[in-house]
């Protein structure tokens, strides 16, 4: 049993139903390069039907050299899962990976690294790289990219965050003293079970500059995001995109937004529209479901449908 007042950093993943990519990136976090004493992996099985509970169990008897610990929280959703990390956890800095990733050796260290160095930074994310094992889809562009991997690369240097973004949630670190102040993730939003709802860490780094705290961008900090085949269907593509309208107007209920909302979706169509004239037919094809199921998605969430 390990000491949790030598804890630094603690990682927090949540996962369901991914046990075979679970151990992926269990394996990177076996990697790192940081002390073993001065961080701990805390994995939230966010009530798994597979065998989610016994691998991560011999996971763990079988790195019994370091802090690898089983959580299991029986309220769906990913918000849930996360918070039941962050209260089982010891670390004064809390960590954020997917079950569906891998890290590289220095990820924990770049961001002890980042925190001791800065006293004044309080939350930082990494860079993102989509890796896609059966290739990379022809109508596939840059902005229907987004939704679906979220890359993010703002350079080689430690450097605030650019206006307008936040890390991304399966890349991202946070004083645990933030936590305390703003408050946890919401349940309310991000996903449960296989629905695609999200908006959660928006939510939480909005809380977050309210009350003036900057974000770091971590370069070191690279985070792999393994896109499987089943996520490049255009099934697929069509209910995230239509989630995430969904997720959308949440938020601006939330912080009495709609019409900011609606204004917004005016110039987003505007500007999609532009984009097609510039891209590949099968690109623009795409771009426009995106934006038509994010349409959608709002405003079947305004009719309760």
């Amino acid at each position: 049993m390990y000491l949790c007042s030598m804890i630094e950093i603690s990682l927090v993943i949540a996962t369901y139903n991914r046990a075979a990519e679970l151990m992926l990136a269990l394996e990177s976090v076996a990697a790192q390069s940081l002390e073993a004493r001065r961080w701990e992996c805390v994995v939230v099985d966010n009530n798994s039907k597979d065998a989610t509970r016994e691998r991560v169990e011999a996971f763990v008897r079988d790195h019994a050299e370091q802090n690898f610990r089983y959580v299991f929280e029986p309220e769906q959703g990913l918000s849930a899962a996360r918070n039941a990390g962050i209260r089982a956890s010891c670390g004064a800095i809390v960590a954020f990976i997917d079950d569906d990733e891998r890290i590289v050796e220095d990820f924990l260290a770049a961001y002890v690294e980042l925190f001791e160095s800065r006293k004044e930074a309080m939350a930082a994310g990494g860079r993102i790289i989509a890796e896609y094992p059966a290739g990379r889809p022809r109508w596939m562009s840059r902005y229907a990219e987004q939704p679906i991997a979220n890359p993010m690369d703002f350079g080689p240097r430690v450097r605030l965050f650019p206006k307008g973004r936040i890390p991304g949630g399966g890349n991202m670190a946070i004083r645990r003293e933030v936590l305390d102040r703003v408050g946890l993730f919401d349940t309310s939003l991000g996903r449960t079970g296989r629905r695609l709802i999200g908006g959660e860490e928006s939510d939480l780094f909005e809380r977050m500059a309210s009350v003036g705290i900057v974000l770091y961008y971590v370069p070191r900090a690279v985070m792999y995001h393994i896109i499987p085949e089943a996520k490049l269907t255009k099934e697929y593509f069509t209910r995230l995109s239509f989630n995430t309208g969904v997720s959308q107007r949440r938020r601006a209920e939330l912080r009495g937004r709609l019409v900011g909302l609606y204004v917004g979706e005016v110039v987003k169509w505007c500007a999609t529209l532009v984009l097609c004239l510039v891209h590949r037919p099968e690109q623009s094809r795409y771009l426009l479901l995106m934006r038509r199921e994010i349409s959608r998605g709002i405003y079947a969430a305004e009719s309760g449908s």
